[in-house]
Parts: structure tokens; sequence; C-alpha cells
């Protein structure tokens, strides 16, 4: 049987203070000396205490509610993590909400500002890490005890993790095109504000340094992490080039941009695998209703959201903190038609 919570109540005595002087360090209001207001803040942390604006400190609660905050709204492995975390809120009672910053460091702040204002009890957050994110909204969290589980590292935020390892899986992305004999790679990268973009470049360098091939920094071409995006990155990337400099094989931050570029290689007469090899990032359910299936590596999008809901609801309903915890999954590299050796010429 889970423990009941602190309360206000439970936070004055720890701290020596009155009910009033709680809810003023709380609110940021009164005047409330800086010895007094970090003893309030210590015993908070040590109990665990999280308070309720819906009915009022120390009040019950109308429901529980728990928030994914996600990057990008359109992109089904999204949809994926969400359904995992979705099913395991539902299994413990609580509501799910999810909101997206777009990829918008200000969107993310306000969206999660906003869900603190309205009393959500835990977060799942993938971070966006732009030259902009400082971070102060996930720290104001962190003051708050209002338990968060990030679906992409933070350095320096002490928080639970669900992740997998990405220079490792896009290595082995890599590895799969350089046994089949391709000499030719170029990589198409994520947006900036994706860590997993950066890791992923830092795998598939990772995969040349074992070879005997060289890798340039225009090998790396940034596309994003939409349809649109690798299909304008690989009409550049294909076009451009003449036919005896173009690769032979691609890997992409995603499966959205491995789809563009796939449409991209077909208008400009290019056949998948016959003239470039494309490899993708997630493993999408629609992948293998393509016309070429595509190759790709697997994310366990499903359990991803499943381990994250089950994390933040063990920070919820501890009645001490909870050391973070960090969980790194295995992703698998799934062969399929749209790679294949290079044509001989």
């Amino acid at each position: 049987m889970t423990e009941p919570r602190a309360t206000i109540t439970d936070v004055a005595r720890q701290a020596g203070v009155s009910k009033a002087t709680v809810s003023a360090v709380l609110n940021s209001t009164g005047a409330v000396s800086g010895a007094t207001r970090d003893r309030v803040l210590a015993a908070m942390e040590q109990l665990n205490y999280r308070p309720s604006l819906r009915a009022g400190h120390g009040g019950a609660r109308a429901a529980r509610t728990l928030a994914v905050v996600v990057k990008e709204l359109d992109n089904p492995y999204y949809a994926e993590v969400v359904a995992g975390a979705r099913a395991v809120a539902a299994e413990h009672g609580y509501v799910l909400l999810v909101a997206s910053s777009e990829g918008s460091y200000d969107a993310e702040r306000r969206a999660i500002e906003l869900l603190r204002a309205k009393d959500v009890d835990g977060l799942i957050v993938t971070p966006v890490l732009d030259e902009h994110a400082d971070l102060s909204h996930l720290f104001e969290l962190k003051r708050r005890s209002i338990p968060f589980v990030l679906l992409e590292a933070i350095r320096g935020v002490p928080a639970s993790l669900v992740d997998i390892d990405n220079v490792e899986a896009s290595r082995r992305a890599v590895a799969h095109l350089l046994e089949l004999g391709h000499t030719r790679i170029v990589h198409f990268a994520g947006p900036a504000y994706s860590t997993h973009s950066q890791e992923r470049v830092h795998g598939v360098r990772r995969a040349f340094s074992g070879s005997r091939l060289a890798f340039a920094d225009d090998d790396v071409v940034v596309a994003g992490a939409h349809l649109a995006d690798g299909y304008r990155a690989a009409l550049a990337v294909f076009g451009e080039r003449p036919a005896a400099e173009r690769p032979t094989a691609v890997t992409c931050y995603n499966d959205l941009v491995a789809v563009g570029v796939c449409r991209a290689l077909r208008e400009l007469g290019l056949d998948v695998p016959g003239d470039v090899s494309v490899v993708g990032f997630d493993d999408l359910p629609l992948l293998e209703y393509l016309a070429v299936p595509l190759t790709t590596v697997r994310m366990p999008m499903i359990e991803m959201g499943q381990l994250a809901c089950r994390s933040l609801i063990r920070h919820l309903e501890a009645r001490e903190p909870l050391a973070p915890q960090r969980v790194i999954l295995e992703a698998t590299r799934v062969p399929r038609a749209s790679t294949a050796p290079p044509r001989l010429v």
C-alpha cells in the first residue's frame, strides 16, 4: 500500500516554521529570510513534498496527471513513445497529457511552466538543447520537487533517464553498409537541438575509424527531422554532384528523413538500392509497407515510454526522494530491401 504523501503541515513541522511561511516560500511571496527559505526547501526535498495547486495545500487532489513533452508532434516516433507511457499511466490511475515544443526552447519552457502551473504531478521530457537552452525551467522543477524523467541526457542535470546507446547504434548502421562493400557513404544529420543527432554523427565517425576509409566533414549533411528535410537535402547532394562523385549509400538521422531521401532519389532517376542504399533510424511501423521496405535501426519506442512512465511513477509515489536511475536500452539493426552491395561499374 502506498504511504500517504507529505503535506504542507509536515513540511512546516520538519522546517520548524508556520504553514504560512511554507506557503510564502512556495509562492515567492512575503518576506522570508534566505536561511529560512533554505530550511523550508530542504524539508520539502527530505519529505519528497509536492504542492497541489488544484485543491489547495494539503487538500485532496481532483486527479493525478502526468505529461510528456515531445519535440515534434508530427513524428510517429513520439506517438509510439507516448502510447507506451499512456498504457502505464492508465494502469496506475494517471491521466497523461502531451505537449510539443516543435524544436523550440522557448516553446518547451512555456509548456513546462504551464504544466507546472496546472499542477501536473510529473513529466517525461525530450529536451531541446540549442544555444538558448539555459534549462532554468528544469531546475525549477527540481526546486519544487516535481519529478521528471528525460529521454535524452543533459549533462549536469541529475534526473532519471531512459535512452539507447545512439553512438553504438549508429556505428552498427554504417558497419552494415561497409560490410556490403560501400566506400562512399554520407550521413544526413538531424537538427542541432538534439543530442541524439550529435551522438549519431559520432557513431558514423567511429565506424569509419575502425575501417581503412576516410570520412570527411562534408560527408555529414545537415538535414533535419522531417520528410521534407530529407527530400531537400537529397536533391541537393545527389542533384549537384557528378555521377562519379555521388555517394552509393546514405545513413539518416531518422526514418522520416530516410523516406524523404528515397523520394528525392526516385525523382532524380536513381534506384534504391541499385544506385544508392538507404538506412533509416527508429523502425516506424510504416516502413514495411513502402514500395522498397527500409533498412533501419529499431528503437524500442513502446518500451521506452513504458519504462520512463514507470520510473516517473516510482519517483512520485516514493515516501523519500529516490536517486536518479539511468536505463540504456539496446537498438537493433533491421536489414530490409533498401540496402544492397554497390553496383559494379
